[in-house]
């Protein structure tokens, strides 16, 4: 599409952000010839954005305080969402307990208050994914009120990529199927904060022998950095891209003319 390619690092979760982590990445992805049009964006420097998003859904009465822990949503009678893939998320579906007010508990988190909808209404949400198909989701149903911001004051990731997105201009999001599940409370977000809704492609997920996702909470090992090419050619076999070259730099021209064809043709 001759756009402009994005690097952002979402470390609004700072307990669990590991030190150093941000630059190994960005080095990796220097490593593999894949370097940002724009300057590098750090959810963690933008938190006045977010929180001004969370007051304009206060101002027309969609985000609400919630006083419910993990064992009350635990003890919710609901079953996972399925997600693309074969995926599962753990999120259950909230049962509107604190809608009506907090009954003197205090408040742990912000919720987005998540209208039913009826025929076509807000929560049900439809689009099409370039590699998915049409996609479908009642999110009053699936989801219930999501959470907007966490107990310990974070931003949820929700609403920071929603705000960002529109920020950054974003008109392509690609990104693994594992997110796929996220796409319609996004949506929902968008309508309400009055911003566009980008076009949607979810690849395949890249996977063990096993079966499960690679990833650092399943022990993957990290790219091997004197083999940056072999590291994208294991990425083109995931992708389903056919790309030639013996160098970094001439395997991504080769790759890039293979999406194009693949995504972009037509």
């Amino acid at each position: 599409h001759d756009g402009a390619w994005l690097v952002r690092i979402e470390d609004l979760d700072a307990p669990r952000n590991v030190a150093g982590a941000a630059a190994g990445i960005l080095a990796q992805l220097e490593r593999c010839g894949l370097r940002p049009d724009g300057p590098v964006v750090r959810q963690s420097e933008r938190s006045a954005l977010y929180e001004a998003a969370l007051q304009r859904l206060r101002a027309i009465g969609r985000a609400y305080p919630c006083a419910c822990s993990r064992r009350d949503l635990a003890l919710a009678a609901a079953a996972p969402v399925a997600t693309q893939d074969g995926a599962a998320t753990r999120e259950r579906t909230y049962p509107g307990t604190c809608r009506a007010g907090l009954g003197g508990r205090p408040a742990r988190s912000i919720r987005l208050r998540v209208e039913a909808a009826e025929g076509n209404g807000e929560a049900f949400v439809a689009w099409v994914d370039r590699r998915l198909g049409p996609e479908r989701e009642d999110v009053a149903r699936a989801i219930g009120d999501f959470v907007l911001q966490r107990s310990d004051g974070v931003f949820a990731y929700q609403l920071a990529v929603v705000v960002d997105d529109a920020a950054q201009g974003v008109s392509d999001v690609v990104r693994g199927a594992d997110l796929a599940d996220s796409t319609a409370r996004q949506i929902v977000l968008q309508r309400l904060l009055g911003v566009p809704t980008p076009r949607y492609l979810h690849t395949p997920l890249a996977r063990a022998a096993d079966g499960t996702k690679l990833s650092k909470q399943t022990g993957a090992q990290p790219l091997d950095p004197a083999a940056p090419l072999a590291s994208l050619q294991a990425a083109g076999a995931v992708l389903g891209i056919e790309a030639r070259g013996t160098e970094v730099a001439e395997w991504l021209e080769s790759a890039l003319r293979a999406w194009r064809g693949r995504f972009v043709a037509g």
